[in-house]
This record gives structure tokens, C-alpha cells and sequence, in this order.
């Protein structure tokens, strides 16, 4: 798998994700502040609804920026078999179900996927409980997680 070609499709995707959350807080913020959204009674809360949701988006829109700019700016490893996992590493795992998956590993942006060269890719960071559970791992490891109450097991089949 091009590394570097999936940056480039992480960062398209973000840019995309980007326009349509800034445009629907705009959106938002514009039925906010619409006349139609003044309150008609005591128990109207249009428009404070749509404050919120107004709110809301624009932090998303916030976050995904910081995402897009952390993808822009960052220096990518290119990682050996023998590395240990750490940020920026590309990480196939098998997980106990069989299930193979595809990781990115980033300080932020989890969750979000993108399907590549017939791949689903998903962004994972240190702070959830898989990205956490497959720092410092190596291939051949195998790591526990917890997903909600259940514990989890994934192994580490590559890492680039």
C-alpha cells in the first residue's frame, strides 16, 4: 500500500469533509437567526435548537481542521517489519474475530475511515483504547482492548 498516495486521500477526504461541516454550521447559524426561528411561545425552542446544533458543527468543523492540518504538516515514518508501533504507522491487524483491519495511527482524527485500494483504512489515536493498546507492539504481537465491557484481542500482522 503507497503511504504516501494515502495521505494524500486522507487529506482530500478531510479537505471534503471540511467544506460540508462549515457549510452546514453556516447553514445552521442561518436558521438560528432567521426570523422564522424567533419563538412564537415559551415553549418554542427552534432556534435555540438550532443554535446548538449551529455550535456543534462548527467545533466538528474546528476539529476536522486540526485533523487536516495535522496531516499537512506532519513528517511520516516509513516503518521497518521489526519497528515498534508508534504515531503515523500504517498497522494491519487480525482481531479476534478473524476480521483483518487497516489503522492509522494519529494523535488525532479517530474514526475516521477511508476505503483505499479496496482497504477500509481507519484512524485510530493514543487516546483510544486500541491505539493505546498497540503502542510499542511489534509484528507478531498481540494486544487486549476493551471495547465498552467486552476485552478484545487484535494481532499485529504489518506494520509500514
Amino acid at each position: 500500500m503507497n503511504k504516501k498516495k494515502l495521505i494524500s486521500a486522507f487529506v482530500e477526504q478531510l479537505e471534503n469533509d471540511l467544506m460540508i461541516m462549515k457549510q452546514a454550521a453556516r447553514d445552521a447559524h442561518e436558521a438560528a437567526t432567521h426570523e422564522e426561528s424567533k419563538p412564537e411561545n415559551e415553549y418554542d425552542t427552534r432556534g435555540l435548537e438550532a443554535s446548538y446544533l449551529a455550535g456543534a458543527q462548527a467545533k466538528r468543523a474546528a476539529e476536522i481542521d486540526e485533523a487536516l492540518s495535522l496531516f499537512r504538516n506532519t513528517s511520516f515514518k516509513s516503518f521497518l517489519q521489526d519497528d515498534a508501533i508508534q504515531a503515523t504507522a500504517l498497522v494491519k491487524v487480525r482481531l479476534d474475530d478473524d476480521q483483518i483491519n487497516h489503522l492509522l495511527l494519529m494523535p488525532k482524527g479517530g474514526g475516521v475511515r477511508l476505503d483505499f485500494e479496496g482497504a477500509s483504512i481507519q484512524i485510530v489515536t493514543p487516546k483510544s483504547s486500541l491505539g493505546e493498546a498497540l503502542l510499542g507492539l511489534h509484528v507478531g504481537d498481540v494486544a487486549e482492548f476493551e471495547v465498552g465491557p467486552k476485552v478484545r484481542e487484535c494481532e499485529v500482522l504489518k506494520i509500514d
